[in-house]
């Protein structure tokens, strides 16, 4: 399994940039909403398709609705945003 530190060090190794103040906003919604690493990543990886970038305030709101909604699991996060539309990805 995968943890939030590895999958920030993959996405930079692949190129991606994220700035100190979002990777704030990524431990601090992870920390908040006591999401774990599956669902935070999930979170990440949605936040970057649907808005082009990272907004971290974004990210906390959906982390919160999906822990809110007992997301356990990457395949969960992406079918209830499939399933409530909450996304156009």
């Amino acid at each position: 399994m995968q943890t939030v530190d590895l999958y920030l060090q993959d996405l930079k190794a692949r190129g991606f940039q994220l700035q100190e103040d979002a990777i704030g906003f990524i431990y601090f919604g992870k920390h908040y909403t006591n999401a774990p690493d599956e669902v935070a990543i999930a979170a990440i990886e949605l936040t970057l398709k649907a808005q082009i970038g990272f907004e971290g305030s974004f990210y906390v709101s959906l982390l919160e609705t999906l822990i809110a909604n007992k997301i356990n699991s990457r395949q969960a996060a992406l079918d209830f945003v499939k399933d409530r539309q909450l996304l156009s990805l």
